[in-house]
């Protein structure tokens, strides 16, 4: 397994990880929990698609198809947590991550 897929991996259970927790937190199920965790989550999740992207184009697989995902989640702070353009966007992140990802993959044996 090259180091994008790796990293690929990776990064999309950090993501499903943020999107629970953006979830709990909208729902309230953790109330003593602040938004610290949600934010770090965030980060590393915008640093694994970037990284990603770069090992994909250093390895020849198709790292543009990460960058939808990367726009998006880069216009997160756009929005405001708790209304309706937040976990919208918070979707579509993770449809253009998967999308990406799968792309960004590579053909098996190749």
């Amino acid at each position: 397994m090259a180091p994008h897929q790796v990293l690929l991996l990776l990064t999309g259970a950090l993501l499903a990880a943020l999107l629970s927790l953006g979830l709990s937190l909208q729902r309230r199920w953790w109330a003593g929990v602040g938004r610290a965790p949600h934010h770090v989550l965030f980060f590393l999740v915008c640093a694994g698609v970037t990284i990603s992207a770069g090992l994909a184009w250093r390895a020849g697989a198709a790292a543009w198809a990460l960058l939808p995902a990367l726009t998006l989640l880069l216009s997160m702070p756009r929005t405001r947590p708790g209304r309706a353009d937040h976990w919208q966007r918070a979707l579509a992140c993770a449809a253009a991550f998967l999308t990406g990802a799968l792309i960004a993959w590579g053909i098996p044996g190749r």
